[in-house]
């Protein structure tokens, strides 16, 4: 079977800077993983980036990044750091040389220490640093970039951050939880005028982490409904102004009443006998489900901003490509506006809290010497994105209706 692609559907590949650069003087800079790791040196790409380039634009013809605050305005409202500036011109017109046109995120999760002092997100004060911020880097780089992702998986962040207190600043406090997403809604609104008044033909979105919560009993059924609501319904209503709807989708996450994951449970995740990878159980269909929810919410067109897999190993990350690109053309045939997908991740990064022994690239990076090398889902990942097209032996077909 084959499965062809619109040619103007975009395929890509997606990172983060702090995931990727060494840390600078930002507020993850030091933090210990659950793997014994310190975020401090991650995967050197500032020193690598040529290789790596070469690496993005064999992988696909889009590319889905960010810069790192940070190192870029080393002081509030300050001017963009000259050296930092050059070296991602130099970036990006490498990728752009290569035919490669970008998705900017201008922000994933990390904030400048100095941001941070302030009270970060917590203060709609402190909208005016980071609105600052972004103009600059609009002004700056915005002849590179194609579409625009303002905030990554505020859902994520603000949960992790001031819910579950795994990111910093490693609260336990709700209502500031709330109160961030907030503060962060209406920095978007204003920064999504700011790129149409300069850039308006340049789709301008949201990306938001896309789970499906489901119980294992009554008692699992109101955790899954409370964290369903706030994750999936409360947090993307905060952020209504965009052009696409952009969606990151991994996992089923089922309660009981707490999470059930590879990550906090593995025995019952062997036990359930469900297919699962490092992290989670692995359910592609759930990114159906949600495509369908979020498109009869907002008809919005809909770009998957990232999906992928932890493994080690490869297996299931090869077969997943094949899985998420049939539900993808199905999608498409049924008249959904899907205008494209990234995959997570370009090669190895540093997983945030958990360590950069969790393993999502298409190519693998080596913990010490830091050595890019293809897996061979990047191969299948590769003809997909620049043929826009995936053929799937028959054998494989009939083996999984059967299961």
């Amino acid at each position: 079977m084959q499965y062809v692609f619109p040619s103007d559907f975009i395929f890509g590949t997606s990172t983060a800077a702090t995931q990727i650069e060494t840390a600078f003087e930002h507020d993850w800079q030091g933090v210990k993983t659950k793997d014994g790791f310190v975020l401090d040196r991650t995967t050197d790409h500032e020193l690598r980036w040529r290789e790596d380039v070469e690496i993005i634009s064999s992988l696909a013809p889009n590319y889905r990044m960010g810069m790192m605050w940070s190192k870029l305005q080393r002081a509030p409202l300050a001017p963009l750091d000259v050296e930092t500036v050059e070296h991602y011109h130099q970036l990006l017109d490498g990728l752009q040389a290569r035919g490669v046109s970008i998705m900017m995120v201008l922000h994933h999760f990390s904030n400048p220490i100095w941001f941070a002092k302030l009270g970060s997100w917590e203060k709609v004060a402190n909208n005016i640093y980071w609105i600052d911020f972004a103009k600059k880097v609009i002004d700056e780089f915005g002849q590179h970039v194609s579409h625009w992702n303002t905030f990554n998986e505020p859902n994520v962040y603000a949960s992790f951050g001031w819910i579950a207190g795994s990111f910093p600043p490693f609260k336990t406090n709700p209502v500031l939880a709330a109160t961030v997403i907030k503060n962060m809604g209406k920095a978007h609104d204003e920064i999504y005028d700011y790129i149409k008044l300069k850039f308006p033909f340049q789709p301008v979105g949201i990306s938001h982490n896309c789970t499906i919560f489901s119980a294992e009993n009554t008692v699992g059924w109101f955790t899954s409904t409370l964290s369903d609501w706030w994750f999936m319904e409360w947090v993307p209503d905060r952020f209504k102004k965009v052009d696409f709807f952009g969606m990151s989708y991994y996992a089923r996450i089922s309660h009981d009443p707490m999470p059930i994951t590879y990550l906090e449970t593995p025995e019952k995740i062997k036990k359930s006998g469900v297919i699962h990878d490092d992290m989670w159980e692995y359910h592609p269909e759930g990114m159906r489900t949600c495509i369908d929810r979020y498109w009869k919410k907002y008809q919005k067109p809909i770009i998957i901003t990232e999906n992928g897999i932890c493994q080690e190993t490869d297996e299931l990350r090869q077969r997943s490509i094949s899985d998420y690109a049939k539900i993808l053309h199905q999608a498409l045939q049924d008249g959904i506006d899907i205008r494209g997908y990234f995959h997570w991740s370009t090669w190895d990064n540093f997983e945030w809290h958990l360590g950069p022994t969790k393993r999502f690239g298409l190519y693998s990076c080596d913990l010490e010497t830091k050595e890019r090398k293809a897996r061979p889902s990047a191969e299948i990942f590769r003809k997909l994105a620049h043929f826009k097209m995936i053929e799937i032996p028959e054998e494989i077909e009939e083996f999984e209706l059967q299961l």
